[in-house]
């Protein structure tokens, strides 16, 4: 077997984020027992991974945590005030169902509803807006110029089929 190859071939990657099949999770197993290439290949996918992970992470605002307990805590109070007939069936999906009331969600507040953007991209945005008008203007020209000479290709087809005759 050419370790070298099935290492690189992403089998290892889509096992480290959970996408490998069945099939491949076994043989991953199978030959991480088997060859050492591929289990010091594995934990370092599985260490860049997590490194990945901990640059990207971002700190959550203070009081947050707090937040999200007094939310928890007070769906937990509202379910429990309620009389054993109304309480929501509890079951494998994301949200409990409660057909009086509806979906139960958790809400989160936020201190502003509008997405955070780096301002180099504003350059960046209004760059690719005036670079696509200026290749639709671009199109526009070339599609009228393209059908005036198709007409004018037409034109002579036809006079010079007039002087063969």
């Amino acid at each position: 077997m050419d370790v070298k190859a099935y290492i690189e071939s992403g089998v290892l990657e889509s096992y480290v984020l959970g996408s490998a099949s069945p099939e491949e999770e076994r043989e991953v197993l199978r030959l991480k027992k088997q060859y050492p290439e591929i289990a010091d290949a594995l934990f370092q996918i599985e260490t860049d991974f997590e490194q990945l992970a901990q640059n990207m992470a971002l700190i959550p605002p203070p009081g947050m945590l707090t937040r999200i307990e007094d939310e928890i805590n007070a769906v937990i109070e509202t379910e429990e005030a309620l009389p054993p007939a109304k309480q929501p069936k509890t079951n494998n999906h994301k949200y409990q169902s409660n057909p009086d009331s509806g979906t139960q969600f958790i809400e989160v507040e936020a201190s502003s509803n509008q997405m955070r953007i780096h301002k180099a991209w504003r350059w960046v945005f209004a760059g690719v807006f005036i670079l696509g008008k200026i290749f639709l203007i671009a199109a526009i020209y070339f599609y009228f110029e393209n059908r005036q000479a198709q007409e004018r290709i037409q034109e002579l087809k036809t006079e010079l089929r007039q002087y063969k005759h």
